[in-house]
């Protein structure tokens, strides 16, 4: 789905494996800031895999020079609240060099916007602790940080029992 927005030249996109590089960029410098030895990894097959999966949505903001954006969303089902899913917003990236010009916002209301769409009932997303600039944005777009406190595991912190077959559900053989 391409979508124009208000301002010319400017469109929101569902990304392609095309965008991996661009998408790896805006990445890095998400990352580098707060975890610099942390290695991005961006791939063109995960992309698509992405793009063909009905809950999850990587777009990119484009001007006229190139993708200067990025957001991902995963829909999630939830069996409260009559069956509407909720949102993950994750990795939403605005290029360091067209911040503070509102590609941000464009990125933002498209999100939301299509959150909205697909009847869901509520946005979450994390932001680092450090990030009080991308706080208060995220303020300044509706988000609330004080509704809500998330915790975060990551996997190398994560011990998992000794068995060695891959996760599977309950039951299952």
């Amino acid at each position: 789905m391409n979508t124009r927005m208000s301002r010319p030249g400017l469109k929101v996109r569902e990304a392609e494996g095309s965008d991996a590089a661009a998408i790896l960029e805006l990445y890095r410098q998400l990352v580098r800031p707060v975890v610099p030895d942390v290695e991005v990894d961006v791939r063109a097959d995960r992309l698509e895999q992405i793009r063909s999966d009905p809950h999850n949505f990587v777009w990119v903001l484009e001007t006229d020079d190139g993708v200067v954006g990025t957001a991902f969303v995963t829909l999630c089902l939830d069996p409260m609240h009559n069956g509407q899913p909720y949102a993950v917003l994750e990795n939403f990236v605005i290029d360091e060099r067209c911040r503070a010009k509102g590609y941000g916002a464009q990125l933002m209301r498209y999100a939301v916007d299509f959150c909205y769409r697909a009847d869901c009932s509520k946005i979450m997303l994390q932001s680092h602790g450090s990030r009080s600039q991308a706080h208060a944005f995220f303020e300044a777009q509706g988000f609330s940080a004080t509704n809500k406190k998330a915790f975060v595991k990551y996997r190398s912190q994560m011990k998992a029992s000794p068995s060695k077959h891959r996760a599977r559900r309950t039951g299952e053989k």
